[in-house]
C-alpha cells in the first residue's frame, strides 16, 4: 500500500517527510515529539492514546457511507412546520454549494477581497427587504427559532430604552407559533428574566408588562391571519409586533410591513436549499428603520473605497461583542453566509415572475388538495391558507390509521396530540403528489378505490385585504440573469472578487482554515442525507443516528467527556448552551443564586456576551504581562463570589496561542468554590489527541467543527457547536419539543432542530473516520509544527508577542506591530492591506491585543505556503524599513496606498513616488498568478454615517 495514494492523512497534511526535517532544524527541535513535549505541559498529557480506530482511505469512506446512507428513507414530506422539499437549481448547485471557491471564503472582515460574496449577501438582504417590506435587513441568522429569540430581546431592550421607568417583560406568544420556535423562546426568555404568555392571539391582553407580541403568518395549521388590529392595538401602548413570516408566501401575501409589522424573521431555506435533516439554512431578520442599528448579525452595508468608488463593507455590528463584551445586545458571532448566498440566487436566478409562479403553482396544488379532501367529506379547520392544511380526524385511533396506511405509501403528515392533521406542499409537488394524498383519506374513510386529483381548484382563499398587490424585486440583479449562461457568469464574476483556500492560505488566528477535503463534502449534496426533514420518524434517519452516534464517540472520546449535543449551530450558540446547562446543574442543587461567570479579559467577545444571555454576572478576571490568567486574581475574585460563583470561562491553549501551565490550578480553584468550568473551544487544533478539556478539569466545551473538525466556513457560515459535557452535567442535556433527544433532565431546545445543522456532521464525521485515531493526534502535531516553524522565519523581523516557558507557542501566534505606529505612524492596516497586493488573506487583526495580527497556518499548509506567507511578511518589513531611513515617501508609500487594484496600475496616470512594479508585483511568484483587490480601501467612517443595507439604484452603479 503506498501512503501517497491511499492514506488521506498524508492528503490532508501540508509538510511533506522531507519538509518535516528542514522546518525542525529552523525550529531548533531534534524531533517532532521533541517539539510537543517542549510545547504541551506534561501535567496535562493525555496518559492514554484516544480509543484507537484505524482510517478509511477516502475511496473506502465513501463506500462505507453509501451503506449507511441507504439506512436513511426518504419518504414524500408534508410535514411542513418550517421545512420545504425544494428544487436546487442546478447551476447554485455546481458553481456555489459544490464550488471550493465559495465554500471556503472566510467571514468578509477583510473587505477589499469580499466583494463578491458581500454583493450576493447584499441581493440577500434586497430580497428579504423586499419581500417582507420592511428597510433594512440583515445578512442572515443561524435559524428561524434562534431569530425570534434575538427579536424578542432586541424588542424589550427597545422598548425598556424608550420607556425607562417601565418594567414591562411580557412576550405575547401566539400558540400558532411553530412548536420549536415556542420552545427556543422559553431557554432565551429564561436567561433574560422574561415571561412568555402562549394563547390566541384573538385573546391577547395587551397590558403594562407587554413589550412586544409574536405571530406566525401563515401559522403552523396554515392558516392566514390578518393582523392589522393586533399591530394597531400593540402600537397603541408603544408595542412592537414580531411576524414569523413565509419568505416564499410573501410573494402572493401581502407584506407584514404592510399590515403593521415592526420585525419580520423566518426562513429562507425553501430558496433553494436543502432541509438537510434540519440545516444548515439561513434564517432572514428585516426591521423598521428605527432599528437597524440594534439589529443582531451582520449588515452588509454600501460604501465607498479610497478613490470614492462604490465598495461594500460589513457595517455597524462588525465584531460587535468585541466591542460591547458583556454589554452586547447578542451573541452572534457567525451567520449562514453561505445558504444566504444560495438563497438570493435563487431569487437572482428565478427573478419575482419565477418566485411568484412556483408559489402560484404550490398554492394552486394546495387548492386542489383542499378540493378533492372536501368532496371525501373533510371538513378543514383552515378556510385561508396557501400551502398548508389542517383538518381534525375523529380521535386518536384514526389518527394512528392515518399514521400506518401514510407509512404504508411512504408519506410524513404532521400530527398534533388533538387529533389534528397538517399536509403542506411545497416547490416539489407533482398532480401525482396531490392525487396520492387525495387517495389515502379516501382509503381511510373507506371511500371505494383510488381518488383523482380533482380537475379544478377550490376558489381562491386569499382574502382580498391580504392578497400582494406591491412590487417586489424590481432591481436589475433579479431581472437580468434567467438565462443558466447569464447566471452562471454572474456567479462566477463575484466569485472571481473574493479569495478563497483554492487561492491561498488564510493564516486567520482562532480561525483554523484548514483543508476542507472534497471527499468530505461530497456526501453532503446525496439526496439521501439532503431530502430528510428534521421531524421525519427517527425509523427514518437511521443513517444519520449511525453518524451521530459514532461522530459523538469520537468527539467524547476527544474530550475526556461522557455525553454530548449536537443543536447548537454556531459556536456562539455551543458557549450559550453549555452555559445554560450548568444554570440548570446548579438550579437542580438549589443552588439558582450561582450567578457569577468569572471570564478573563482576554477571553472571546462572545463569552460574556453568551453569559449575560445565560442570566450570569460577570466578573473580570485579569491577565499577567505573558497573558496567561493572573492566578492571584482568579483566586481573589473565586473567594469574592464563592457562594455566588456558577463558572469560569476559558479558551485553551489561551487566546494567546500559549498552553498555560498553570490551567489544572486554575480548574480547581473554581471547582473549591462550587463552580463549574466551561472550557471555550475555540483551539481545540491544538489539543486533539495531545490533552483535553476533560484531562484539564472542564466540565463542559463546546467544539467548532467549522475550525478543528474540518467543516467550511462558507463566507461567514455555516458553523456547528455541539457541546461534550462531563456526566454529571448529562442529564441537562436540551431536548426538543418533536423529537425524543436530550437528557431526562434537559434543557429546552437551544436551537430549532434536534441535531442542529445535521447535514454539515457528514463532514467532521469524515474527517474523523479518514484520519483515524492516529491521525487525529499527527494533525494536532502539524498545527503545532506550522505555527512554531512560521515563528522561526518570522522572529528575526518582528517581536512575537506571547510565548510558553520553552518558547514554543501552539498552533497559532501574536505578532506586535505597535513599534511601527508609534515611530512611522503606521496602522496594522497598512501591513494587512498590503499582504493583498501579495496574494494573500490578512491574519486576524487587533484581537486579542490591538495593533497586533495573530497567525493560525493550520496543518494543512505546505512548507511552501507557509514560506511564501513569511516572505511576503519579511518583505512588507523591508518595506517598513525604507521608510524608517526615509528612502520612501512617509506620505506616498505602498503600504498606506495597499491595495493595488489592477484598474490603478494600468490607468494611464501613474502619480505615486514608488514604481507600478513596486505596487503591484513585490514578490517574483505574483507574475505567474496574482489575484488582485477589485476595490481599494474601503472607507468604514463613510459606510456607518451613511448605511445603505439594500441594493443601490442603478443610477449609484453608474456614478460610481
Amino acid at each position: 500500500m503506498n501512503a501517497y495514494t491511499d492514506s488521506f492523512l498524508y492528503r490532508h497534511l501540508g509538510p511533506s517527510p522531507e519538509d518535516l526535517d528542514a522546518m525542525l532544524r529552523s525550529i531548533g527541535a531534534d524531533s517532532l515529539e521533541t517539539l510537543i513535549s517542549q510545547t504541551v505541559p506534561a501535567s496535562i498529557r493525555l496518559t492514554e492514546p484516544l480509543r484507537p480506530f484505524a482510517a478509511l482511505t477516502e475511496h473506502q469512506y465513501l463506500q462505507r457511507l453509501r451503506s449507511i446512507a441507504r439506512r436513511n428513507r426518504r419518504f414524500r414530506s408534508c410535514i411542513g412546520q418550517g421545512y420545504y422539499d425544494c428544487i436546487t437549481p442546478s447551476v447554485i448547485l455546481r458553481n456555489i454549494f459544490e464550488n471550493p471557491g465559495w465554500y471556503t471564503q472566510y467571514t468578509p472582515y477583510q473587505a477589499e477581497i469580499a466583494q463578491g460574496r458581500m454583493e450576493a449577501l447584499l441581493n440577500f438582504q434586497t430580497m428579504v427587504s423586499d419581500l417582507t417590506a420592511l428597510p433594512v435587513a440583515n445578512a442572515s441568522l443561524l435559524d428561524e427559532a434562534t431569530a425570534a429569540g434575538e427579536a424578542m430581546a432586541m424588542t424589550h431592550a427597545m422598548f425598556l430604552r424608550r420607556n425607562r421607568k417601565s418594567t414591562a417583560n411580557v412576550l405575547l406568544v401566539a400558540d400558532t407559533l411553530f412548536p420549536q420556535t415556542i420552545s427556543v423562546l422559553r431557554t432565551r426568555a429564561a436567561g433574560l428574566g422574561l415571561e412568555l404568555r402562549v394563547g390566541s392571539p384573538d385573546t391577547f391582553q395587551i397590558d403594562d408588562q407587554v413589550f412586544a407580541a409574536i405571530v406566525q403568518y401563515p401559522d403552523s395549521r396554515g392558516q392566514i391571519h390578518d393582523y392589522q388590529a393586533l399591530a394597531d392595538a400593540l402600537h397603541e401602548r408603544g408595542c412592537f409586533l414580531i411576524a414569523a413570516a413565509d419568505l416564499l408566501s410573501l410573494t402572493l401575501l401581502k407584506a407584514p410591513g404592510e399590515w403593521g409589522a415592526d420585525v419580520a424573521l423566518g426562513s429562507a431555506q425553501r430558496f433553494g436549499v436543502p432541509m438537510g435533516y434540519g440545516g444548515p439554512h439561513a434564517a432572514f431578520f428585516a426591521a423598521r428603520e428605527d432599528f437597524l442599528r440594534e439589529m443582531p448579525g451582520r449588515i452588509i452595508g454600501v460604501s465607498i473605497d479610497a478613490q470614492g468608488r462604490r465598495a461594500l463593507r460589513m457595517a455597524l455590528q462588525t465584531r460587535e461583542q468585541h466591542i460591547r463584551r458583556e454589554k452586547a445586545t447578542s451573541n452572534i458571532c457567525t451567520a449562514q453566509a453561505l445558504l444566504a448566498i444560495m438563497a438570493s440566487m435563487y431569487g437572482v436566478y428565478h427573478g419575482p415572475r419565477g418566485l411568484k409562479a412556483i408559489a402560484s403553482r404550490i398554492h394552486a396544488f394546495t387548492r386542489s388538495l383542499a378540493l378533492g379532501l372536501g368532496e371525501l367529506g373533510y371538513a378543514l379547520e383552515t378556510d385561508a391558507y396557501f400551502d398548508t392544511l389542517t383538518l381534525r380526524l375523529h380521535d386518536a385511533a384514526e389518527q394512528d390509521r392515518l399514521r400506518g396506511l401514510a407509512t404504508e405509501l411512504e408519506i410524513n403528515l404532521f400530527y398534533s396530540a388533538d387529533a389534528r392533521v397538517s399536509l403542506s406542499l411545497d416547490e416539489t409537488t407533482s398532480p401525482e403528489d396531490v392525487a396520492l394524498l387525495i387517495d389515502l383519506f379516501a382509503r381511510l374513510r373507506s371511500r371505494g378505490g383510488a381518488a383523482a386529483m380533482p380537475e379544478t381548484a377550490a376558489p381562491d382563499c386569499i382574502p382580498d385585504a391580504l392578497l400582494r398587490t406591491s412590487a417586489y424585486l424590481t432591481h436589475p440583479v433579479f431581472n437580468s440573469h434567467q438565462s443558466e449562461t447569464a447566471m452562471m457568469r454572474y456567479i462566477k464574476r463575484l466569485e472571481s472578487k473574493d479569495l478563497a483556500l483554492n487561492t491561498a492560505m488564510i493564516p486567520l488566528g482562532s480561525c483554523t482554515m484548514k483543508l476542507n477535503a472534497a471527499t468530505q463534502l461530497i456526501p453532503v449534496s446525496w439526496p439521501e442525507f439532503a431530502g430528510l426533514h428534521p421531524f421525519a420518524p427517527a425509523d427514518q434517519a437511521e443513517g444519520y443516528t449511525q453518524v451521530f452516534e459514532e461522530l459523538g464517540e469520537i468527539l467524547c472520546d476527544v474530550t475526556g467527556f461522557a455525553g454530548i449535543s449536537f443543536q447548537p449551530n454556531s459556536g456562539a450558540q455551543g458557549e450559550y448552551a453549555g452555559l445554560m446547562v450548568i444554570r440548570a446543574w446548579h438550579h437542580s442543587r438549589g443552588e439558582a443564586h450561582r450567578t457569577i461567570a468569572l471570564i478573563p479579559s482576554s477571553a472571546h467577545g462572545t463569552n460574556p456576551a453568551s453569559a449575560v444571555m445565560a442570566g450570569m454576572q460577570v466578573v473580570v478576571v485579569g491577565c499577567d504581562e505573558m497573558g496567561n490568567i493572573d492566578l492571584a486574581d482568579l483566586r481573589a475574585k473565586a473567594e469574592q463570589h464563592s457562594r455566588h460563583l456558577a463558572c469560569l470561562m476559558i479558551t485553551y491553549p489561551s487566546t494567546h496561542g500559549v498552553f498555560e501551565e498553570t490551567v489544572l490550578e486554575a480548574c480547581s480553584i473554581v471547582h473549591a468554590h462550587g463552580g463549574q468550568v466551561y472550557m471555550d473551544g475555540a483551539n481545540m487544533n491544538a489539543q486533539v489527541g495531545l490533552t483535553s478539556p476533560g484531562r484539564i478539569g472542564a466540565d463542559v466545551c463546546h467544539l467548532n467543527l467549522h475550525k478543528t473538525f474540518a467543516i467550511p466556513h462558507g463566507g461567514g457560515g455555516p458553523g456547528m457547536g455541539p457541546i461534550c459535557v462531563a456526566a454529571h452535567l448529562k442529564p441537562f442535556l436540551p431536548g426538543h419539543p418533536l423529537v425524543q433527544t436530550g437528557g431526562a433532565q434537559g434543557i429546552t431546545p437551544v436551537s430549532a432542530t434536534p441535531y442542529g445543522s445535521a447535514s454539515i456532521l457528514l463532514i467532521s464525521y469524515a474527517y474523523c473516520m479518514m484520519l483515524g485515531s492516529e491521525g487525529l493526534r499527527t494533525a494536532t502535531e502539524y498545527a503545532i509544527l506550522n505555527a512554531n516553524y512560521m515563528k522561526s522565519r518570522l522572529e528575526p523581523y518582528f517581536d512575537v508577542l506571547y510565548q510558553g516557558a520553552n518558547g514554543r507557542v501552539a498552533h497559532e501566534f501574536i505578532l506586535d506591530l505597535r513599534e511601527f505606529k508609534q515611530q512611522l505612524g503606521l496602522e496594522v492596516d497598512d501591513v494587512t492591506k498590503r499582504l493583498i497586493d501579495y496574494g494573500f488573506h490578512a491574519p486576524t487583526v487587533s484581537w486579542p491585543v490591538p495593533g497586533t495580527i495573530m497567525i493560525e497556518p493550520t496543518e494543512s499548509e505546505p512548507k511552501a505556503e507557509l514560506d511564501r506567507f513569511c516572505d511576503a511578511l519579511i518583505s512588507i518589513r523591508s518595506e517598513i524599513g525604507e521608510l524608517e531611513n526615509g528612502t520612501a515617501s512617509a506620505e506616498d508609500n505602498v503600504l498606506r496606498n495597499a491595495p493595488h487594484t489592477l484598474e490603478e496600475v494600468t490607468a494611464s496616470a501613474w502619480t505615486h513616488a514608488y514604481s507600478r512594479e513596486q505596487a503591484a508585483f513585490p514578490a517574483a511568484s505574483l507574475r505567474e498568478h496574482k489575484f488582485w483587490a477589485s476595490v481599494k480601501r474601503v472607507n468604514n467612517t463613510y459606510g456607518d454615517r451613511n448605511v445603505v443595507c439594500v441594493c443601490p439604484p442603478m443610477e449609484a452603479y453608474m456614478e460610481s
